[in-house]
C-alpha cells in the first residue's frame, strides 16, 4: 500500500452521555455530558490524529445525534461517506455513571448501528481499503449487524483484504450471554490477521487462565498474530513463531478510556505503510518496533480525560 492509504474501520457509532455527578446512579444522577462513542470510531480518529487516512462503516439516526456524530467524525478528517443515516431507527446511546467504589451504572439503549445491513455496505468501495478493522463492541450482538459484520469479515478475507479484529468485550452488553460471546469472538479470530485483546478477553476466550496458552489457543483457532495489551506492563505480542513482551511507557494515568483503541490504530496506521501488510507480521523484530510506538499511543491517550479528545498526534509520541 502507498503510505496514504485509507483504513476501513467498520462498526459502531453512537451517544455516550456520562453522568458528570458523583458518586451518583443513574436513578439518582442529573447532570449528564454528551460524547461522541464507538470502538471503530475512536480507531479511526487515532489513525487520522497520527497523520493517516481512515475510512468508517456504519448507521445512525437520521436525527441530532446522527448529525453530531457525523460532524465530530469528519472535523477529524475522516472519511464518512460510508456512514448511513437511518430514518426508521434512532441514533444508539448510553448512558453511564461511575460510582465511588469503581462500579458503573450503564443503560444501553441500542438503536440504528444495529441495523446496518449487508446491501448497504457499498462493497466496491469498501474493497478499496487493503486493512479492514472490525472492532465494534456492539456488532456481535444480533442481527442484522451481527451477520452482516461477520459475512463481511469473511468476504474480505476471501478477497485477500489484511483483517484486523478486537473482540472488545463489555459485561454489560452481554452478561448471560457470554457463551454465546465466545463463540462469535472465535469466528472472528479465525479470520483475523492480526487480533488485539485484553488480558482479560484473552483469559475469557481461549478458556484458560495462562496468557502464553491463551495466545497459542488463538492462533490454533485461526489468528496469525496476536496482542494482548497488560496495562502499564506493556503488550504481549506473537506471531505463532516468537512471543513476547514489548514494555510500555511510564505515564501518570487519569482515564483509560480509550487506550486500546488508540493502540490498535496506531498499530493499524503503521502497518498501512507498508505495501505487503502482512509480510510484516512475519518480521518480530519489526513487529515489536510498531507496537511500541503503538503502546506510547495508548499511554498517552491515559494522561487525559476522554477518549478522542485525548488523542495524541505523532508529534506528541515522538516527543515521549
Amino acid at each position: 500500500m502507498k503510505k496514504n492509504s485509507s483504513i476501513l474501520c467498520i462498526g459502531e457509532l453512537l451517544i455516550d452521555f456520562f453522568c458528570t455527578d458523583v458518586d451518583i446512579d443513574l436513578v439518582q444522577g442529573r447532570n449528564f455530558q454528551k460524547q461522541a462513542g464507538g470502538a471503530p470510531a475512536n480507531v479511526c480518529v487515532a489513525i487520522m490524529k497520527l497523520g493517516g487516512n481512515a475510512q468508517f462503516s456504519g448507521k445512525v439516526g437520521n436525527d441530532p445525534f446522527g448529525y453530531f456524530l457525523k460532524k465530530t467524525l469528519e472535523d477529524a478528517k475522516v472519511d464518512t461517506s460510508l456512514l448511513v443515516l437511518d430514518d426508521a431507527h434512532p441514533t444508539t446511546l448510553a448512558f453511564v455513571s461511575l460510582k465511588a467504589d469503581g462500579e458503573r451504572d450503564f443503560v444501553f439503549n441500542r438503536g440504528a448501528d444495529g441495523y446496518l445491513t449487508e446491501d448497504e455496505l457499498h462493497i466496491d468501495k469498501i474493497m478499496k481499503n487493503n486493512i479492514l478493522h472490525f472492532g465494534s463492541a456492539t456488532a456481535l450482538l444480533e442481527n442484522p449487524f451481527q451477520s452482516t459484520y461477520l459475512n463481511l469479515m469473511k468476504f474480505a478475507k476471501e478477497s485477500g483484504k489484511f483483517i484486523s479484529f478486537d473482540p472488545n468485550f463489555r459485561i454489560d452488553l452481554w452478561k448471560e450471554r457470554r457463551c454465546d460471546f465466545i463463540d462469535l469472538a472465535k469466528q472472528g479470530i479465525s479470520i483475523a490477521d492480526f487480533v488485539k485483546v485484553s488480558d482479560e478477553e484473552l483469559r475469557i476466550i481461549s478458556g484458560v487462565n495462562d496468557l502464553k496458552e491463551g495466545v497459542a489457543i488463538f492462533h490454533q483457532i485461526g489468528a496469525k498474530v496476536v496482542s494482548v495489551t497488560l496495562g502499564k506492563e506493556g503488550t504481549m505480542i506473537s506471531n505463532g513463531t516468537e512471543i513476547g513482551i514489548v514494555p510500555s511507557v511510564k505515564v501518570t494515568s487519569i482515564d483509560s478510556t480509550g487506550a486500546g483503541d488508540a493502540f490498535v490504530g496506531a498499530t493499524l496506521y503503521q502497518l498501512a505503510m507498508s505495501e505487503y501488510p502482512k509480510t510484516v507480521l512475519v518480521d518480530f523484530d519489526q513487529l515489536k518496533k510498531i507496537i511500541s510506538f503503538s503502546n506510547k499511543v495508548g499511554a498517552l491517550v491515559c494522561t487525559k480525560v476522554g477518549a478522542i479528545p485525548a488523542l495524541p498526534t505523532k508529534e506528541e509520541v515522538n516527543n515521549i
